[in-house]
Parts: C-alpha cells; structure tokens; sequence
C-alpha cells in the first residue's frame, strides 16, 4: 500500500496565508485561543507578589528573625562537602524575609478554615508510636530516626506542648551513655580549677505536668522512658540538682502549675524554686532569712501560639525578695542572655551569696534572674550557645575572674545531647581557660 505524504503547508510565496497564532485568529472561530485568561494573567500576578514581594521586603529593610523557638540556621560552610549542598535550603528558608508573616497566614487558613495546624500530629501519627530505648539498634535505629514527630503537641483542656519534649529524647543527638560522660567532664575541668561546680536541669513541661498531654501522640513511650533514665543517670552520676521534687511542692503551695497551657517555660515560682536550691545548694541555711512576697500580675509573651500562627500573650505573677527579710532586692532585668548579663551592685548583706558566681543558663534562667540578682552579690550569666560560639573567648572573658561556675540547661536540650555545651572542644576550652586561671 502506497504512503501518503501530506503536502507542506502553503506559503505567503505559494499564495497561501501565513502561519496565525491561535491568539490572533477571531474571537469566534474555532481555534481561537486567547494569549492571557483571566487564570493566566492571575497566576503571573500571584508568581510575581511571591518572587518580588520579599526582595521588595529586603530592599526595604526587613530582616528574618528566629520565630520557631529555635535560632536561625547559620549560612553552611562551602568546605563541608555534599552537607553545603543539603543545608542550603534550610537556611535559605529561614532567612527569606517575610517568612514569619507567610508562616502565621499559611498556619492561620489550616487552623482557621481546615480546623487543624499541618503540624498539629493530630490524628494518626506517621511510623511507630514509640520505641523502648533498651531495644537492640537504640536511639539511631532506622525505625525510631524515620518516624515523624510533630513541632506541637496538642494536650487536654487546650494545654500546648513543645514537640522538642519528645524528638529531642526519641531522635538524640548523643546516646545518654555520652550525654553523662560529657556532664562528667565538664565538672571535673571546673572543679580542678578549684571552682565550686553545680548543675541544675530544668525540667520540661512534659515532665512537670504530664496529665495534660494527649492519651497517645508519637514518641510517648521512647520519650517517657529516655527522661526517666535521664534523671537517674544525671542525678546519681553527674550530681544534677533534681528541682522537681522542689517544683512539686511549690505548685501545690501557690495552687497552680508552674507551667502554663500555651508555653513551654515555667513561671516565676518555677525562677524562684530554682533560685532557692542553687543558693541552699552553695550556703546551707542561707536562704533561712529570705521573705518572699506576691507582686503585680505581668504579661509575657508566650512562645508555643507562634508555631500556629497565633499570637497570645501567658499572665504570671511577679515576686518581692527580701534576702534579709526587709529590704527587696530582686531586679527585673529582660535578656535572654546572649549578651552578657552582669548583676552586680545591689544585692548585699544577710542572706546573699558572696561568691564571684558565672551562670552558663538558657531561656528557663529568664524567670530565675530576678532572684539571683536579689540573692547573688556578684553574678554573670551568658546563654550556653554564647559560651559554644566562642569559647576560648568567651570564657575568658566571662569566667575566668569567677570563683563558682553554675550550669542549668534544659531536660530536653541536655537529655538528647542537643546542647552545644556537651561538645568536646567547648569543654576543653573553657577547661584550658579554668587552668590557666585557677583559685
């Protein structure tokens, strides 16, 4: 059977019409296509409000800032090889500008019009539940490193918690086992300066006020069980200050949590009870002439509604303390310590520490401060990742001149390894400093 080929189309030169884009033929034949619908032109409009909007935003000077309860990913280092590669994005999105704003809208529709957050875990939870920390393959086994742990943990009665409480302890950092050596060796490089050495963890909320979270929720067995090792170990091992017996009994005295519903930080009793046992743990007897008193109601805001796009404000009571039982010494100063705080110059007298003391703390220490800086003459305290950032230096600077080195570092953050302060080459710094500089 003969092939049929089909003749070229004809040419202006052949007589025949030129080639039309479908765009140009009239609006009423059969083939006519127009160049821009009204969904085009909209999807080019919204294309461009997405790709310009934050340029617009940063040539007018908005800058990204950490909103995630965590800091912002530093730029990755070009000699890390493939990792250069793979943390690229990670620290392109948290420095796009606008971020927050697209974040809280995004999360806003989902919880608003949908009635659930993407990261809620409401529902079923993706891979296994929980793991027991004992099994064979540990905390690094595929099975416990693939399953998914949700930012939020949604509990009873609109209580919030911090997903960090359990993939923190389900997915570490470091085994427990490397997690106590490195508290171990931190206070022997301190105290073979001849310095005083405490450690105090404050303990999470998940631990605190456990009958607020959810039946089930992804990591509860795993967490549960890593947390209560954790305390053994930190307690009877690296001589860890244990507040929540001390936390326990201040709840039932002012009748109330000392955690709230919608974050994950304590409360000023929780800074108090804290401020209490360091003192008692330095100078026994020498809080005997401390008076306390309830001050105003004040407003903070609260750190876990962000994660959904909201923004809510927690109500605490403020507290007087008198260290000599008259006169009130305590000093509300706001930092989160990655500046240096010096509180010097007014706390004296009866029932005050006299010790040249350094406070290596987190954001837990913020609701501490007041009363340190009304119990302690001589205080410095500076957040663990400033100390890490630079530590030859900053201990130096901060530490050498202190007679007693105190440490409070959150359970989820010490518990999983996840602290800078537990590397290796930050405790050999700060102890080459220490030894150079002894008591």
């Amino acid at each position: 059977m003969p092939v049929v080929s089909r003749p070229p189309p004809l040419t202006p030169a052949d007589g025949g019409l030129p080639a039309t884009p479908e765009a140009w033929l009239p609006n009423e034949h059969s083939l006519y296509r127009p160049r821009h619908s009204r969904r085009q032109r909209t999807a080019l409009v919204c294309a461009l409000v997405f790709f310009l909007a934050p340029a617009m935003a940063f040539v007018l000077g908005v800058r990204p800032e950490p909103f995630e309860n965590r800091d912002l990913q530093d730029f990755p280092a070009p000699g890390n090889g493939w990792a250069f590669f793979t943390s690229f994005p990670g620290w392109a999105s948290d420095h796009l500008p606008l971020r927050e704003a697209g974040v809280h809208v995004a999360n806003g529709v989902s919880t608003g019009v949908f009635g659930d957050s993407p990261e809620s875990g409401r529902g079923t939870p993706s891979g296994p539940v929980g793991i027991d920390p004992q099994v064979p393959g540990g905390p690094n086994s595929d099975e416990r490193r693939n399953t998914f742990y949700p930012k939020m943990i949604f509990g009873k009665d609109d209580w919030l918690y911090l997903g960090a409480d359990v993939s923190n302890k389900c997915k570490p950092d470091l085994e427990l086992g490397q997690v106590i050596d490195a508290l171990q060796r931190l206070r022997q490089v301190v105290e073979s300066s001849g310095r005083r050495f405490e450690l105090v963890i404050a303990p999470d909320k998940s631990t605190v006020v456990p009958e607020n979270l959810p039946g089930n929720y992804a990591g509860k067995d795993c967490s549960t069980a890593l947390s209560e090792l954790f305390w053994n170990r930190a307690t009877s091992e690296a001589g860890a200050i244990d507040l929540r017996p001390e936390l326990a009994r201040t709840a039932a005295r002012v009748g109330h949590p000392l955690y709230g519903p919608n974050d994950t930080h304590w409360t000023y009793e929780g800074g108090l009870t804290m401020t209490y046992s360091l003192a008692e743990q330095l100078e026994t007897g020498v809080t005997s002439t401390w008076e306390v008193a309830p001050g105003e109601m004040s407003k903070w805001p609260a750190d876990l509604p962000p994660l959904l796009g909201r923004s809510e404000q927690r109500e605490m009571r403020k507290y007087k303390l008198a260290p000599d039982g008259e006169t009130n010494q305590e000093r509300y100063v706001a930092s989160d310590f990655r500046a240096p705080l010096r509180l010097t110059g007014k706390a004296s007298g009866t029932g005050t520490v006299a010790d040249r003391t350094g406070l290596i703390a987190d954001s837990f220490t913020q609701f501490a401060s007041p009363f340190l800086a009304a119990g302690f003459q001589d205080l410095v305290i500076v957040h663990a990742e400033t100390v890490a950032g630079d530590p030859a230096t900053n201990a130096a600077n901060l530490l050498a001149d202190r007679d007693v080195i105190l440490v409070e570092l959150a359970e989820r953050n010490v518990a999983g390894g996840a602290t800078p302060l537990l590397r290796n080459d930050v405790i050999d710094a700060i102890g080459a400093v220490l030894a150079q500089n002894p008591r």
